[in-house]
C-alpha cells in the first residue's frame, strides 16, 4: 500500500453552498493534504458549460440542477461521465458523502473499478418531515417516502466496504434500520480557526450596542427541521431581559422565521445575519454568549463543536448525537425537544451561572480535525491494505 493516498470524494453539496456536509468535507480534504496525500472531489454544479469541468485544482463539476426545495443540492445530469477523471487519477480509495445523484455514480465507479468504497451518513435523508417538506409531497406522502428510504439506504449504504457514522447515537439508529459494518468517525473542528482567542468585539457591536445585552447565537441552515420555531417562542419569553437572539444563516424557511420573530413583536430582540462568509463565522461565535440549537435532526452537530471550541456553552434539544455533546452543568444545558419554556429557562440558567461551564474547549478538543483525520485514516488503510472483495451492484 502506498504511503500517500489518492483519494476521490464524491458529493451531492458542495461550495458555494454550506453546510454540515460541505463542511466536513473541506476540513477533511485541508487534514488529508497537510499530510501528503492527495484528495480529488466530484460533485454537480450549475452553469457548467461543459459535461465535467475542473472548476478548481483537483474538483470537477458535473452539469447539474439547482434542486429547488433543497437549494444546497444539486442534481447531476450526467454524473457517470466522471469515469473518464477518475481513469486518469486512479485513486486507491472512493468515499461518498451523499448517497443520492453523485454518490451513487460514486458507488458505481467504485464497484466497476474494484476500488474499496466509504460512505458517510452525513444526514438523515431518511426523516419523514424532511421528506414531505422537500419532496413537496406533503405530511402522507412523507409517510410513503419514509418506506422507500430506508430500503433504498440499507441497499446504498451496505453496499460499501465501511460505513462512517458521524456519532454513536446515528451507529445505532442505522444498526436498528439494517446498516451494518458502521464505525464511528466524527466531524472534524479545526482547532485553530474556532478557540476562545478570536475577536468577536466588531460582531457583538453590529448585534448591540448596549453593553448589558447577553447574545444567544444560532447558525445553521434556515429550515424546518432545524427548528427555529422554538428559539423564537423561548426569545418571546425573555422579552425585556436584555437577551439578544443572532440568527446566522439562510435557506428555504427564512422568511417564515421572520414572519414568526414580527408576529411577536420581537424586531428588537431577534436578529436575522443572514449568509455569514467562512472566514467570519469564527467572529460570530466569538461575540456570543451562549449558542442555542433546537433541531431535532442531528447525525453530530458540528455547529456545536465550533461554538464549544470558541469556548461558548451550548443550550441545545436532548435528542440524537446533540445530547451525546452537551453534559448539563458542565459544558451547556440540554432541554427537552420543542419544549419553548424549559429553552428559555436554559438560556436563563447559563447566562447568569455562565463561570459553572467549564468543560466547552475541552469537549471540542475530542473533536479535532488532526483527531478525527487519524480515524479515517485508519478506516481508509485497513480497506486499502485489504482489498475489495464485493464488486457487484446488487
Amino acid at each position: 500500500m502506498a504511503e500517500s493516498l489518492k483519494i476521490a470524494f464524491y458529493t451531492d453539496t458542495y461550495l458555494p453552498a454550506v453546510d454540515g456536509v460541505v463542511t466536513s468535507i473541506l476540513n477533511s480534504k485541508k487534514e488529508l493534504e497537510r499530510r501528503g496525500h492527495k484528495v480529488y472531489i466530484f460533485t454537480s454544479g450549475n452553469n457548467i458549460s461543459k459535461p465535467i469541468v475542473e472548476i478548481e485544482k483537483n474538483v470537477f463539476a458535473v452539469h447539474g440542477v439547482r434542486f429547488k426545495r433543497y437549494p444546497q443540492y444539486r442534481l447531476a445530469l450526467f454524473p457517470f461521465i466522471t469515469s473518464i477523471k477518475l481513469r486518469e487519477i486512479k485513486p486507491d480509495i472512493i468515499h461518498v458523502h451523499t448517497p443520492f445523484m453523485m454518490g451513487f455514480s460514486g458507488l458505481s465507479m467504485a464497484k466497476i473499478n474494484k476500488v474499496p468504497l466509504v460512505g458517510t451518513f452525513h444526514t438523515f435523508f431518511t426523516n419523514r418531515t424532511v421528506l414531505a417538506d422537500y419532496g413537496g409531497v406533503g405530511k402522507r406522502g412523507g409517510r410513503v417516502m419514509e418506506k422507500v428510504a430506508w430500503p433504498y439506504a440499507r441497499f446504498f449504504f451496505n453496499k460499501c466496504n465501511a460505513v462512517i457514522a458521524p456519532s454513536e447515537t446515528t451507529k445505532a439508529v442505522l444498526s436498528r434500520n439494517g446498516i451494518s459494518n458502521t464505525t464511528v468517525v466524527p466531524n472534524g473542528v479545526d482547532m485553530k480557526k474556532f478557540n476562545p482567542r478570536v475577536d468577536g468585539r466588531r460582531i457583538r457591536r453590529m448585534i448591540t450596542t448596549n453593553r448589558k445585552d447577553k447574545i444567544v447565537l444560532c447558525v445553521g441552515r434556515m429550515s424546518k427541521e432545524k427548528r427555529l420555531d422554538v428559539v423564537i417562542r423561548a426569545a418571546k419569553l425573555l422579552k425585556g431581559k436584555n437577551i439578544k437572539f443572532a440568527f446566522v444563516g439562510a435557506g428555504p424557511a427564512m422568511q417564515r422565521y421572520q414572519r414568526m420573530a414580527l408576529r411577536y413583536g420581537l424586531e428588537e430582540t431577534v436578529k436575522f445575519m443572514g449568509f455569514v462568509k467562512a472566514e467570519e463565522l469564527p467572529k460570530y461565535y466569538a461575540a456570543a454568549d451562549l449558542f442555542c440549537t433546537a433541531s431535532t435532526f442531528e447525525t453530530l452537530g458540528i455547529v456545536i463543536i465550533e461554538a464549544l471550541a470558541t469556548g461558548k456553552p451550548v443550550v441545545g434539544a436532548d435528542y440524537l448525537a446533540i445530547k451525546e455533546l452537551i453534559k448539563n452543568g458542565r459544558n451547556g444545558e440540554k432541554f427537552r425537544p420543542g419544549d419553548y419554556r424549559q429553552c428559555a429557562r436554559k438560556i436563563e440558567k447559563v447566562i447568569n451561572n455562565p463561570a459553572e461551564y467549564r468543560e466547552t474547549v475541552s469537549t471540542a478538543a475530542r473533536y479535532s480535525t488532526e483527531k478525527t483525520t487519524d480515524m479515517l485514516l485508519n478506516v481508509y488503510k485497513e480497506l486499502v491494505s485489504a482489498g475489495v472483495s464485493d464488486s457487484s451492484f446488487l
